[in-house]
């Protein structure tokens, strides 16, 4: 009886995340559009970049079940803040940035992961990957962002969006909360919410109340 092969152990990502959120002009919405269907391949060549999601949003970059024609949003991993401030500046990202009405860039350190993307596992940021700073960031009195990604299994969807809009209308009232965006890699059933708050304690707060966690609850 031959053995099984032992199981390769999931890829670990270290570094900085960016996330750059979009909507574009009307004009250049089939420019954005193509950049979507493309789902990153146009920047394998960007340096540092060990991750890449470009990912669609719902209506007014919400949460709904109606997709928006201009919304995107890319979330990106880079080997260190200089990679990803190169980025940041450089022509590629502003290509993204010219062609939009409206955009909103962020360039985090990770702090708390739980679980997988893409059988790939997120370490949190060493310090050395913070522009050759060897001491552990503070984090006090600073902004919290928090990235969400979730798999809905088919049998219970229509469960799970039924809370979609509740859900978006206690995040607009959340007290702390900086700024949201839906996101989304597959329609229905694999989606992402990114948003950024005053503190660790209003993002808490939203979390464990209300449509939101019944929505989660649901998709169990």
């Amino acid at each position: 009886m031959s053995a099984s092969a032992p199981s390769k152990p999931p890829a670990v990502l270290s570094g900085v995340v960016v996330v750059l959120l979009l909507d574009f002009a009307a004009q250049h919405r089939a420019w954005g559009w193509l950049r979507l269907m493309q789902s990153g391949a146009g920047l394998g060549a960007v340096p540092g970049l060990q991750f890449v999601k470009v990912m669609g949003s719902g209506h007014g970059g919400g949460f709904g079940l109606r997709p928006s024609s201009t919304h995107q949003g890319l979330v990106m991993v880079f080997r260190d803040e200089l990679s990803a401030q190169d980025f940041r500046e450089g022509v590629t990202a502003q290509a993204f940035v010219e062609r939009a009405r409206e955009h909103w860039f962020g360039t985090m350190a990770v702090t708390s992961i739980r679980g997988q993307w893409d059988q790939q596992s997120w370490s949190v940021t060493p310090a050395e990957c913070l522009n050759g700073e060897h001491e552990e960031p503070s984090i006090a009195n600073m902004p919290v962002a928090v990235l969400t990604r979730g798999s809905i299994r088919p049998a219970k969807a229509i469960a799970f969006w039924r809370y979609s809009p509740p859900a978006q209308a206690d995040l607009e009232r959340a007290s702390g909360c900086q700024l949201a965006m839906g996101l989304g890699e597959a329609p229905l059933v694999r989606q992402c919410t990114f948003s950024v708050w005053d503190d660790t304690e209003s993002l808490v707060a939203y979390a464990h109340q209300g449509a939101h966690r019944q929505a989660i609850a649901a998709a169990l």
